[in-house]
């Protein structure tokens, strides 16, 4: 039930547990959670890992992702989906949030809030969306020196490198900084951006051994592929960043036009998640149980009729 109850809360560290679950071969299917209940209701359907996007997290608090957001929004981020499902978090760290020592206390950060793995990338700022035009790429010593100085920093935190410079510098350049990436002591590789079926095999027949990620971000550069197609491929780990998200704000739009259409929500009745359905995913009576001064909770049975 909650994170609140001690047996409940996972023994091993959250880097731990996500390097497990890589350890049983096959892909990681990683979908992204943009905030406690969607992490919940991700738990639920059978995920054993979480996404926070970066964009996810700027789209939710009405901004762009452009590296604007810092260290601690994020942490408020991490705890609420950590916390909420106890699912092994991966979080995008964007660029790190400054040079080495900032890039240091990023991980420490992440860790004491909750994270089990991050991916740094080797944008400068202002960064933009992977899957946008014109990425100013960091100097590849200067994306080394990041990964080496989170490597240091880590207690249990898995690094995973992204290279967005498959766009500008060809798959050789982003080969090229995935081996020094992983030289200076990444865990796995994130290759962003790549466009068809044969890039995503190239890149993985060159960089054996090494544990890849793929993005299926919708509306990008990507063409629609499955798990088991990427698993096919050479990869380890797949996210779907910014789906949750996506849907959540067409139903929001949907409802608030709705609202103001019709005067009420009369009409969208069938949309919403029930009372009933909203406390057993947030374990209601759980929480209540914690506390038995608190009178357990009787759900309503539908909504009164007008007179």
């Amino acid at each position: 039930m909650s994170y609140l109850v001690a047996a409940d809360i996972p023994a091993e560290p959250a880097g731990a547990r996500f390097c497990a679950l890589l350890d049983r071969g096959g892909i990681l299917q990683i979908p992204g959670a943009h905030n406690g209940m969607a992490a919940l209701q991700a738990k639920a359907a059978g995920f054993e890992a979480a996404y926070l996007s970066g964009a996810a997290m700027t789209a939710s608090m009405g901004l762009p992702d452009l590296g604007m957001i810092t260290v601690d929004e994020v942490c408020f981020f991490v705890r609420q989906v950590a916390r909420a499902s106890a699912l092994p978090v991966l979080v995008d760290g964007d660029t790190g949030y400054g040079e080495a020592l900032n890039v240091m206390s990023m991980v420490r950060s992440f860790e004491d809030a909750g994270a089990a793995a991050v991916h740094i990338e080797d944008q400068l700022l202002p960064k933009k969306c992977g899957h946008l035009n014109d990425k100013k790429l960091a100097d590849p010593q200067d994306m080394a020196a990041k990964v080496a100085a989170a490597r240091k920093a880590r207690r249990h935190l898995y690094i995973l490198a992204r290279t967005d410079a498959a766009a500008s510098e060809g798959m050789d350049g982003a080969v090229a900084r995935a081996k020094l990436y992983m030289e200076a002591g990444a865990d796995a590789i994130f290759p962003e951006a790549l466009h068809s079926a044969e890039m995503f095999r190239e890149f993985a027949q060159r960089m054996p051994g090494v544990p890849l990620l793929a993005n299926m971000t919708e509306f990008g550069r990507t063409p629609f592929f499955t798990a088991a197609e990427f698993e096919a491929m050479g990869y380890r780990m797949v996210i779907w960043p910014v789906s949750s998200m996506r849907v959540s704000a067409k139903a929001s739009e949907t409802l608030y036009a709705a609202i103001r259409r019709d005067g009420g929500t009369q009409n969208m009745i069938d949309a919403m998640q029930t009372r009933a359905e909203l406390y057993a995913t947030i374990d209601y009576a759980g929480y209540e149980a914690l506390d038995h001064s608190i009178v357990s909770t009787v759900v309503p049975r539908g909504m009164p009729q007008r007179d």
